[in-house]
């Protein structure tokens, strides 16, 4: 097979999902106390919304990494489109999923007692709902009759624009779980919660495309 229609994507995608699958229940389940009635909902939607983020660093760093003259092969490169599209995917079941959750029996860390959001959790949620929907614009354009249009394509591809929606993305996972990022005493088993974790990648991306995006 020519190197250029070669492409990582079913093995980045599966390895992600997997490492992070493993670290849910290495930390929720075997270091925590989360019972597996849990697994196939709660903690299934931690370890997809950590492969959901992973992606999409990976997605959006490819580019700039290249253009920071570091090597990058052509089957990275290739992987691009595909790696976008799977991590909205994740990221739409991960939305899904948390709609259902979130609820002040499950998160009452979000929640005042009179049932309204706590200000960090309106935050994160603002900062969620933000990026999905700019996210969602992005892949569905370059399905639809918008990717004809020169303009809004250079505009949705732009540096300044996927800064602001990764900024939205980090705004979500900071407000979302930094109180629990400062008591690492609590952590289980010591284990950085995933939110962190998720946050951290997200951060080091942000800093590459900063530099690196033209």
């Amino acid at each position: 097979m020519d190197i250029k229609q070669k492409n990582y994507t079913d093995n980045t995608i599966l390895i992600t999902f997997l490492l992070s699958l493993s670290y849910a229940i290495l930390r929720y389940h075997i270091a925590g106390d989360v019972p597996w009635k849990d697994f196939p909902f709660f903690i299934l939607n931690k370890a997809i919304s950590l492969t959901a983020f992973i992606l999409l660093t990976i997605n959006f760093s490819i580019g700039p990494l290249k253009n920071l003259g570091i090597k990058v092969s052509d089957g990275w490169m290739n992987s691009r489109q595909a790696l976008g599209m799977t991590s909205f995917l994740f990221v739409l079941i991960h939305v899904l999923i948390s709609f259902m959750l979130f609820k002040p029996e499950i998160y009452k860390q979000f929640f005042e007692e009179n049932g309204s959001l706590t200000l960090y959790a309106g935050l994160s949620m603002l900062g969620g709902i933000l990026a999905f929907v700019v996210l969602w614009v992005y892949n569905s354009a370059f399905k639809t009759d918008l990717k004809e249009d020169k303009t809004f394509i250079q505009f949705i591809t732009s540096r300044k624009f996927l800064l602001i929606v990764m900024l939205f993305s980090l705004m979500h996972l900071f407000f979302m779980g930094f109180k629990g990022w400062l008591n690492p005493s609590e952590w289980h088993g010591g284990l950085p919660p995933i939110s962190l974790v998720a946050f951290t990648f997200f951060a080091i991306g942000y800093i590459i495309n900063l530099f690196g995006r033209k």
